[in-house]
């Protein structure tokens, strides 16, 4: 019986030898391994397991790193250094040398990007407004064109540099808003709400 599609999808390597999509996320299904990426990418340089620990189990601890115990970070190292790390490597999402304890991201580190950008749940998609920033200046021009009261109160060029306008800022706060929204932009993951 033949794969349906959308499995043979996820299951398959990319051509180019990258990840397919089931094994992206099967790597980042963890919050581990999330925050891992996050704090890689915050730093942009190599970065020690002791230090990486710390900060990861701040996050789950919701606690400043001076104040995270012995046995939280100890807890947080060994499942690193055992599972998480190796697991991340392998898929050569990141470069870990278990002998010295660096971690430092590869080039699939930032491929993986697209899939954690932050989607806040209250927000209306991007795309959605488009889609109505687009009917409405469609509306808006079909009145134009038909005449009608009160939309001939204007000239058709004011109409049409508020309808130019309307896109170019809603372009720039979109830009704004997702440069800010990226993994590792933030001080914390978006998942934590302290500090």
């Amino acid at each position: 019986m033949p794969e349906d599609s959308a499995d043979a999808d996820t299951s398959t390597a990319l051509p180019d030898g990258g990840l397919s999509k089931g094994e992206i996320f099967d790597v980042l299904r963890n919050q581990r391994r999330r925050y891992v990426l996050q704090y890689l990418k915050r730093k942009g340089e190599p970065v020690e397991l002791g230090d990486l620990a710390t900060r990861v189990a701040s996050w789950e601890y919701r606690t400043p790193c001076e104040e995270v115990s012995s046995e939280q970070r100890k807890r947080v190292y060994t499942t690193l250094q055992q599972t998480h790390l190796p697991r991340m490597a392998e898929a050569q999402i990141i470069d870990y040398d278990s002998d010295s304890g660096l971690i430092e991201p590869t080039a699939r580190t930032q491929d993986l990007s697209i899939y954690l950008e932050i989607v806040p749940g209250s927000e209306l998609p991007w795309r959605e407004y488009y889609l109505s920033l687009g009917a409405v200046s469609t509306a808006l021009c079909a009145a134009i064109w038909g005449g009608v009261y009160p939309f001939t109160l204007l000239p058709d060029v004011a109409w049409a540099t508020l309808i130019a306008l309307t896109l170019t800022v809603s372009a720039s706060v979109h830009i704004y808003y997702e440069r800010n929204m990226r993994l590792g932009d933030l001080e914390v993951p978006s998942e934590l709400d302290f500090e």
